[in-house]
């Protein structure tokens, strides 16, 4: 799903009609200030990141001046959460809070519902995963109408909602499965929401999650990658969503898997499937290598497509191997594979990495014709003084075989290693 920053998401909701605090995003503490002194009180200083708990991890902090809004954005910004740093802070005002509650609009994906549905309970905020099941209310929601004002009702007199607030709260939650439903979101949760002292309901929070497949009908988002990432994409995930975005001939699927470039033992990593994925990993990690990237040709692509992922893959600087790592009897035409897999390496082994470990495990159909290609496209580069002197090729008979694979991809990654370091 793609994921939207808490300031980015509240944006889309004042869009739509509902309360947020006053306040924008800053990406400096002179910002901060500038923004504090602008709303003229005391405000909340929230660092953003794609993290949960972040009152508890230090990374939201309510100060009285714009000198002490700079201070604690100074000190957000330096922080780094689940290995992201926070590149941004928001400066909103704060809230005069009466009470936190807490809702949310999630996908029920159990067989009787396939519908959205709304959790509510009058225990909001940060311990929110400890609020007794019989506080938290549900309810399924019709995909088509929406949810409807009695049923908003029923659900908040249910969780206890005072009589003469019950209109406010259901009205309230009316907009909010609009908004919902119109954003194309997976999941919209408000923890909390809060009433002031002056009676009035507003967004304190933001968790807005858009489905993956509707990004197309939202230009207005401005989403770069409709994919699920940890963080912020990188350079080589903005290419390979380039590679799938151009051309829907099978799965050109490719991610940065966290590589920082210097440390040794990453291998750019190529898996055929899903399955073979899980075990071409199983391989890596049994003798202590790291996937570079994460990249998947299968659905019968075209050598064009393989072509473009797998020079990705090759092309990231200082891999101490290349896995293509076909560990299911694939059904689809493997000679496209070995086609582009020819291409790539005659093109960067020779200038640009001279000896670097290849094991190319290939199998299913096509398997002997494809097994050929590779040995006769690749012989002159497999000489023993050759610039492809430690590829490896294998078919079936080492389909399981995550172990062999895996200790021969280490023995070569160390003989490369201390061949480039001497």
């Amino acid at each position: 799903m793609a994921k939207f920053l808490e300031f980015q998401g509240k944006e889309w909701l004042r869009k739509s009609g509902l309360p947020v605090p006053q306040g924008r995003v800053a990406s400096t503490p002179e910002e901060a200030k500038k923004i504090a002194e602008e709303i003229g009180k005391a405000v909340a200083v929230k660092g953003q990141v794609q993290a949960g708990g972040r009152g508890k991890a230090g990374i939201v902090k309510l100060v009285n001046t714009p000198d002490e809004a700079a201070a604690a954005a100074a000190e957000i910004l330096a922080k780094n959460i689940g290995g992201n740093p926070i590149l941004q802070v928001l400066v909103e005002e704060k809230l005069d809070i009466q009470k936190e509650y807490y809702c949310s609009f999630v996908i029920n994906g159990a067989r009787e519902a396939r519908s959205p549905m709304l959790m509510f309970s009058a225990e909001g905020g940060m311990d929110i995963e400890s609020v007794p099941e019989e506080l938290l209310f549900k309810i399924n929601i019709d995909p088509i109408n929406g949810l409807q004002t009695y049923d908003a009702v029923d659900v908040c007199a249910r969780a206890g909602i005072p009589a003469q607030d019950l209109s406010k709260f259901a009205s309230f939650l009316s907009k909010l499965s609009q908004t919902y439903k119109k954003l194309d979101c997976q999941t919209l949760e408000i923890n909390p929401f809060v009433m002031t002292g002056s009676g009035n309901l507003v967004c304190a929070d933001c968790k807005m999650e858009i489905d993956n497949s509707s990004v197309g009908r939202h230009p207005e988002f401005g989403i770069k990658i409709a994919r699920d990432l940890p963080g912020a994409p990188t350079e080589l995930d903005l290419i390979g969503w380039s590679i799938e975005e151009t051309d829907a001939r099978g799965t050109g699927f490719l991610m940065n898997m966290g590589y920082d470039e210097v440390s040794p033992g990453y291998i750019g990593y190529h898996p055929i499937g899903g399955g073979s994925a899980m075990m071409g990993l199983d391989a890596l990690n049994q003798v202590g290598l790291k996937p570079a990237n994460y990249a998947d040709t299968s659905g019968n692509p075209v050598g064009s497509k393989i072509y473009r992922v797998a020079k990705c893959v090759l092309s990231q600087p200082n891999i101490d191997g290349y896995l293509l790592g076909g560990f299911m009897m694939a059904n689809q035409e493997q000679w496209h594979h070995a086609h582009a897999i020819v291409k790539v390496l005659r093109e960067i082994l020779p200038t640009q990495k001279p000896g670097l470990p290849c094991v190319l495990l290939l199998c299913g159909n096509r398997e002997d014709e494809s097994l050929e290609i590779l040995r006769d496209g690749l012989a002159d580069l497999m000489t023993p003084d050759g610039p492809g002197k430690r590829i490896e090729i294998y078919g079936k008979q080492y389909v399981t075989d995550t172990k062999f694979i895996g200790q021969r991809l280490l023995a070569l990654s160390q003989e490369y290693r201390a061949e480039k370091e001497s």
